[in-house]
């Protein structure tokens, strides 16, 4: 009877030994490796994947977002950008009166949108002047060799009257530090690397989007680029707003991410007829 007793005993505490190391080992789990979250150490979203950025994603983040435009008597001319959305309903939205549109093409020297030639010929087949647009990366390479390898995917141009200039979009960085790391000298210096490639290889000045807010804190609101680069200006609100130094009108708005059908609704800075005299240079 005693040696059955010990037998009991023993096995009960190997019992709880076994349990307790088993307790300890799901408390170590979270500390693994194989356990991590998609979020950093400090409890913040981790960034996208490269590729995935889209004209005006930091809008709302940084500069919130109000009502939609008021009914103006200035005569203004609707437009939308895509990126990935794939298959784009272009029947639809002409019909709702969108009569331009702008593509993503590039990002970075490292990205190509695989929906491009799909949504940049879709748009043109149903009649809309269209271009291309570049979302920059100023932290990976130049900016001359961003703007070659924009050029060298889709976004040319061509004096046909349906295509208009390509576009910079220089915003907030998705994947970082929101001014890509660069000082306000350094940043300026990098965009009129692009803007001057870009010109000689396709005669254009190409457009540049961007938020006042972001142009006032990354190139310092330099008033550099007005007189020569349209301004396609992103503001979710009433009004368009304070534009940046440089540029006493805009040439394009921005005024909301959630429009009917793909979300990104723009606004022209006059009539249909204006919209052709840009894409014709």
């Amino acid at each position: 009877m005693p040696l059955n007793r010990h037998r009991a005993g023993t096995a009960r505490r190997s019992r709880l030994t076994v349990g307790g190391a088993l307790l300890a080992a799901l408390a170590l789990l979270p500390t693994l490796p194989g356990a991590a979250t998609a979020a950093d150490a400090d409890g913040s979203a981790a960034p996208p994947a490269r590729g995935t950025a889209r004209i005006g994603q930091g809008v709302i983040e940084h500069d919130g977002q109000g009502g939609l435009p008021r009914d103006s008597r200035v005569v203004q001319t609707e437009g939308v950008d895509v990126s990935h959305q794939g298959n784009v309903a272009w029947q639809s939205l002409w019909n709702s009166g969108v009569k331009w549109a702008y593509v993503k093409a590039t990002e970075g020297t490292y990205y190509k949108n695989p929906y491009f030639a799909r949504q940049y010929n879709g748009s043109y087949a149903i009649g809309m002047i269209r271009g291309a647009y570049h979302f920059a990366t100023p932290d990976t390479t130049s900016g001359a060799a961003q703007a070659n390898y924009f050029v060298d995917n889709g976004g040319g141009w061509s004096r046909d009257g349906k295509t208009l200039p390509g576009v910079l979009d220089i915003e907030w960085n998705p994947y970082g530090a929101q001014c890509y790391g660069l000082s306000r000298a350094a940043m300026v210096n990098w965009i009129r690397d692009f803007t001057t490639t870009y010109r000689a290889r396709t005669g254009r000045d190409a457009v540049i989007y961007t938020a006042t807010s972001w142009w006032k804190e990354c190139t310092g609101n330099s008033a550099g680029f007005g007189a020569t680069n349209p301004l396609w200006v992103a503001r979710y609100n009433t009004t368009v707003g304070e534009l940046p130094a440089g540029w006493p009108v805009h040439t394009m708005w921005q005024y909301t991410s959630t429009g009917p059908i793909v979300g990104d609704h723009n606004r022209f800075n006059g009539a249909l007829d204006r919209v052709q005299a840009l894409a014709n240079g």
